[in-house]
């Protein structure tokens, strides 16, 4: 077994994602995450000549790493241009630099308008004066791909000079994202079985959602190390995500290993969204919210029955929990699970009752969570349906600009059906009054309302449940009804009707 190396380069080119850009501690805080909590082998944190404010981030860091003795893992991307990197980064204190060349014949030609014997003597004379430096140099072949498709003598002539160099590793970028996998592991077996005494890079992009896929087949070609980014940012689609490819290797290559510490990957993941904005796809597999939760009531009761929906990502590798969703498709074993977290017992005729009502609310698309749940099976077994002497059959609620809302409502009293309209200064403001015209028909006081509080589940981070508390007195006493539903309004209306069945019974 060997040790692949893991640079991860989230602070250089996954801050190429449209939009972000990190402040000097933000980027200091990560590189001492990357290096000392998630144990990536080497960073890659800045582009040479970019800004006043990359400098003073690579100075910050350093600064850290030198005093942590780990400033040789710090790398930056720099560029052929008459020393002007170098001298950037001498000035910055950094040790390390990657230095972008062209890897493909097209873009030599193209862009850089030369011919491969000027661009290489450029190259030498780059590399010696970082050697005089006490820089040590690493060497990108941009465009490499399609440098390996289309001009695969130019490449090779490119590593035949590369080999007489004083430098530390090639690094070998999918510029692009165009590779497929059978193209990664030929182009890279073609490679290291040619230099076997060169250390060969694999930098994949995902432009075809094949980084994973290609990173993979690079280390079963002989790639030594991976160019890698957190949440999978970077330019365009992104660059090889981090915890997706740490899994892939830990469960499916055993021919190497790393040294990333699996469970900092979640919380790390998280601290970069919260930094940059960029959201985390729920779908994401390792660091997303919903890849350890089971929707399905199927799925739930496998397993309780022996795991059967388990496979080997389980979530307290990366610091986390399984959990079980509830919605239209819970079964009874979703809520049993849920039941077990809460250290709840229901007996097997009010898990019916809850389960229809999570049903209920899921065919309407609301997400339910554990925090509704105990809000849920107090209205559910609080609701005696069949006592009821009072029913609102229906009901219509308008609200318009310039107008005054109002309330169309029909309700059964003991058998009798019975409607009234009225208007208010809000609909639920309407619809009390139509309820209260319809009682003093029948000679009914009602009770006078004295709160109106709403909530909805500390800690729920849904909008499936808002919970209506209101007080009514009479002249003999004071209580309080409580209705609960996604809307506001429905939810008053809920806790209305058991006030209403409480006054006519």
């Amino acid at each position: 077994m060997r040790t692949l190396e893991i640079m991860d380069t989230t602070l250089r080119d996954g801050e190429q994602t449209s939009g972000v850009s990190f402040s000097t501690s933000e980027k200091l805080t990560l590189a001492k995450l990357l290096l000392e909590e998630l144990r990536v082998d080497r960073i890659e944190i800045a582009s040479a000549r970019v800004s006043e404010g990359e400098r003073k981030a690579v100075e910050a860091i350093t600064e850290w790493a030198k005093a942590q003795d780990r400033l040789s893992q710090v790398e930056v991307l720099t560029f052929v241009d008459e020393g002007r990197s170098l001298e950037w980064m001498q000035s910055t204190g950094a040790v390390v630099q990657n230095l972008l060349t062209k890897g493909s014949l097209n873009h030599l030609s193209h862009q850089l308008k030369q011919k491969p014997e000027e661009h290489f003597r450029k190259i030498e004379t780059a590399v010696i004066a970082a050697s005089k430096l006490a820089i040590d140099t690493n060497l990108y072949l941009e465009d490499w791909s399609n440098g390996m498709r289309n001009s695969s003598e130019y490449v090779f002539a490119y590593l035949d000079f590369a080999q007489s160099l004083n430098i530390k590793r090639i690094l070998l970028p999918d510029t692009l994202g165009v590779l497929t996998f059978q193209e990664a592991f030929d182009f890279i077996q073609r490679i290291t079985q040619r230099y076997p005494q060169l250390h060969f890079d694999f930098h994949g992009h995902n432009d075809y959602d094949l980084g994973v896929a290609n990173a993979t087949q690079a280390i079963k070609a002989g790639a030594h190390g991976l160019h890698l980014t957190l949440n999978g940012m970077g330019e365009r689609a992104g660059n090889v995500p981090l915890a997706s490819m740490v899994a892939v290797i830990n469960d499916f290559v055993p021919e190497v290993k790393v040294n990333i510490n699996e469970k900092a990957l979640y919380r790390v993941s998280k601290l970069v969204e919260t930094f940059t904005g960029f959201r985390i796809p729920a779908n994401k597999p390792v660091v997303g919210e919903n890849v350890f939760t089971q929707t399905a009531g199927i799925h739930a009761d496998g397993d309780r029955k022996k795991n059967l929906y388990f496979n080997d990502l389980l979530p307290e590798r990366f610091g986390r929990k399984r959990s079980y969703a509830l919605g239209k498709t819970s079964g009874k074993a979703n809520i049993e699970k849920n039941l077990q977290e809460l250290g709840l017992q229901l007996k097997a005729d009010e898990i019916k009752k809850v389960t229809e009502r999570i049903i209920a609310l899921g065919d309407k698309k609301e997400r339910v969570t554990i925090e509704d749940l105990p809000y849920i099976i107090s209205d559910v077994l609080g609701t005696q349906e069949n006592e009821k002497a009072v029913q609102i059959n229906s009901y219509v609620l308008t609200h318009a600009k310039g107008m005054n809302p109002s309330t169309t409502v029909s309700l059964n009293i003991n058998g009798k059906d019975y409607e009234a309209i009225a208007s208010g200064d809000g609909q639920y403001d309407a619809f009390i009054k139509a309820i209260r015209l319809i009682f003093k028909k029948q000679s009914i006081a009602l009770p006078e309302l004295t709160d109106y509080a709403v909530r909805i589940p500390p800690g729920s981070n849904s909008d499936a449940f808002c919970e209506t508390t209101i007080t009514w007195r009479t002249s003999e006493k004071e209580f309080k009804t409580r209705g609960l539903d996604s809307d506001q309004t429905v939810s008053a209306i809920k806790a209305t009707e058991k006030m209403l069945n409480i006054i006519v019974q």
